[in-house]
């Protein structure tokens, strides 16, 4: 048995697989930070062998509740994602599999690569409706990446989305591509009646260099990118610095940042309640996207979350936080479970890629039908 992770968006260690019944493996830490909990590897020459991989650092994760009720995720092709069998004990986190084929790969959630990425971005580009602009670079020398979709008019409302903050929140990439490939489809009439009247900006990846580096949390540094925006630097996020320039000079109207959660099996939003603008048209706003969108698509929940902050409470490092507070205007905060939306299980594949494209495309429904409420 090999045990390999030296590859995009990559993360283990091993230290013995001489026993297939006792796969001996660790997660590696973000650079320069404690916070560790994505995993992804290849295990070669298993082909039906009945294989048990521990994870002997589970217990010191960043999120131990995200181990309750999880299962891990597995693949041949790289493409489809299927759960396997998956269990903690307090300590290891143990990943039950006996492979069809010669190599299997395993993750935490279905991988997106800075190669698939730069796809998607290239892709995009080819649409005469977007055009692709790079707002900076990373630490690590990557670019970062944002698509403008529709003319750039004064008179256009602006809208921005952002996804990955955190790498290891793969799943906002995933939401990502979905929501571009609604975007490129000019047969689409929601899609056509948004663009008629509003310019929306696309940053799919915020977080290249903790994408590749297989990083959980952070950037190249150990900087947590959602920390960052009251006051981002080119030493330690610029990332945020850049984004944020461009967004200061477009200017924004709405505003959503997609994220997935370690703990909680729900798709739900997170408003901005506690920033010092929050008001009752702020509330009436948010209740009404949140409403509308679990109208739309039944993997969309209200009643679960995160507790709102009280008045004056709100942390201004968030991003959305900070948007909605500068800009005085709707800015929310989308997550997705790595598990499963509890409320509609799927046995084979959990929370999915394909998944998280359907509810991005409920958003822009969602955004449409709540048009009048939230941009006019």
């Amino acid at each position: 048995m090999i045990i390999s992770s030296q590859f995009d968006g990559g993360n283990i260690e091993c230290s013995d697989s001489s026993d297939p019944a006792t796969v001996l493996l660790s997660i590696r830490k973000d650079n320069r930070s404690d916070f560790y909990q994505w995993f992804y590897f290849r295990a070669a020459n298993v082909k039906d062998i009945d294989c048990r991989y521990v994870i002997g650092n589970a217990g010191g994760a960043a999120y131990q509740k995200g181990w309750e009720n999880y299962q891990a995720v597995a693949s041949y092709d790289r493409e489809f994602w299927f759960r396997i069998r998956t269990a903690f004990d307090g300590e290891n986190l143990v990943l039950e599999h006996n492979s069809s084929e010669d190599q299997v790969y395993f993750a935490y959630f279905a991988p997106y690569s800075m190669e698939r990425h730069a796809d998607l971005i290239a892709f995009a580009q080819t649409s005469d409706r977007c055009e692709a602009q790079t707002l900076g670079m990373t630490l690590d020398g990557q670019t970062i990446d944002c698509l403008r979709f529709g003319e750039d008019e004064d008179a256009r409302r602006k809208i921005w989305m952002v996804a990955r903050q955190h790498p290891g929140e793969t799943m906002a990439e995933w939401w990502m591509e979905g929501l571009i490939n609604r975007l490129v489809d000019y047969s689409d009439p929601v899609v056509n009646a948004i663009l008629d009247k509003a310019v929306i900006y696309l940053v799919p990846n915020m977080n290249p260099d903790g994408s590749r580096r297989g990083h959980l949390r952070t950037n190249a540094v150990g900087s947590n990118l959602n920390r960052e925006w009251d006051n981002p630097t080119p030493e330690q996020s610029p990332e945020v610095l850049c984004v944020l320039e461009k967004i200061s000079q477009t200017g924004l109207d709405f505003g959503l940042d997609v994220h997935g959660d370690e703990a909680l099996p729900y798709n739900f939003i997170a408003g901005t309640e506690g920033i010092p603008g929050w008001s009752r048209e702020r509330q009436q706003q948010l209740e009404l996207f949140k409403m509308t969108l679990a109208n739309i698509n039944p993997d969309f929940q209200t009643e679960h979350g995160y507790p709102p902050n009280s008045a004056g409470n709100a942390n201004m490092s968030y991003c959305s936080n900070s948007l909605a507070e500068r800009f005085a205007a709707p800015v929310m905060t989308l997550e997705m479970p790595f598990k499963d939306a509890i409320g509609s299980p799927d046995a084979v594949q959990g929370w999915s890629p394909e998944r998280c494209g359907k509810l991005a495309h409920s958003c822009l429904d969602a955004l449409h039908l709540c048009w009048q409420q939230l941009l006019d």
